[in-house]
């Protein structure tokens, strides 16, 4: 029942232009089967996303064909890199949230949305690099949700125009989804309270940014450049939102290829001291259910 085409990395240059870039760094079966999970992603993603409809009971029935049907294509793919297909429902659970009016009220909301539809995926994307040591896992997901704690802090403007708001309420007191979405906000100071949550978020992604990279001792050495570039080309959009100071822009902010070039030759730099710098986990969320499968 799932028509899905894994349409790998044209989905992945086309869509994702970030991770695209990173894969360039990753060996050539990684970089294939890393692109193939982010056009399984994507389609569930669009499914959740594209359509005026509820898509509650179509998510709902994936999950059932992916739990019992053994010849589904994203099973196979699941099986095949020894992935549990629950951590991928966990992800469409995620999705499912957002197919009601999306509401979030504090930071532990928050960090629990962000696990389902990306700390899940980083869970999956550590496993197709080769990624054995079971203490790998909870980086793996903190960098996930470093990235799409990036993700709704860039976003914010468009996700209110689909009635979503991810800045937690209490960070936020007094504002309305008009004040995010109106493209002629009479209120200054507002606009400014607005900016300062999605500081708060970019804030709290450093911190699983920081435990992410305090995973990468455990990654494969050939995988390992990749995994730390794509995540600093991610952080540098949250730098560069920063670097706005208190403006809230109502338009999506990018990392032109300059941008995306330097930061690249500073990971590289960076990469060769990582083994002095001295990474250290803090525990920042609660545990996961799912967390160690």
């Amino acid at each position: 029942m799932i028509d899905l085409e894994l349409n790998s990395l044209t989905d992945l240059k086309r869509e994702g232009k970030s991770f695209y870039w990173a894969s360039f760094f990753l060996p050539k079966s990684s970089k294939k089967n890393a692109g193939t999970l982010y056009s399984i992603c994507r389609y569930f993603d669009d499914i959740a996303d594209k359509y005026s409809e509820d898509q509650t009971i179509y998510l709902k029935n994936s999950i059932k064909e992916i739990k019992y049907n053994k010849k589904n294509k994203v099973s196979i793919f699941l099986q095949r890199n020894k992935i549990n297909n629950l951590i991928f429902i966990d992800l469409i659970e995620g999705l499912i949230l957002d197919q009601k009016k999306i509401r979030i009220q504090n930071k532990e909301e928050l960090i629990k949305y962000s696990y389902h539809v990306a700390g899940t995926v980083g869970l999956m994307m550590s496993k197709i690099i080769g990624v054995k040591n079971k203490k790998a896992a909870q980086s793996a997901i903190d960098l996930g949700i470093g990235m799409q704690l990036t993700n709704i802090a860039r976003d914010v403007y468009e996700d209110s125009k689909m009635k979503r708001i991810y800045l937690p309420a209490n960070w936020i007191p007094n504002i309305s989804l008009k004040n995010l979405n109106d493209t002629h906000p009479t209120s200054s100071a507002k606009d400014e309270k607005i900016s300062n949550a999605i500081h708060q978020v970019i804030s709290l992604s450093d911190k699983f940014y920081e435990n992410g990279f305090a995973g990468l001792k455990y990654v494969p050495v050939s995988t390992r450049l990749g995994v730390f570039v794509a995540a600093n080309i991610y952080r540098g959009i949250g730098i560069k939102i920063k670097s706005n100071k208190k403006k809230y822009f109502r338009e999506r902010v990018y990392l032109n290829f300059l941008e995306k070039f330097l930061i690249t030759i500073k990971s590289i730099l960076l990469f060769t001291f990582i083994p002095f710098m001295n990474y250290q986990y803090q525990k920042i969320r609660d545990n996961l259910p799912n967390e160690n499968l």
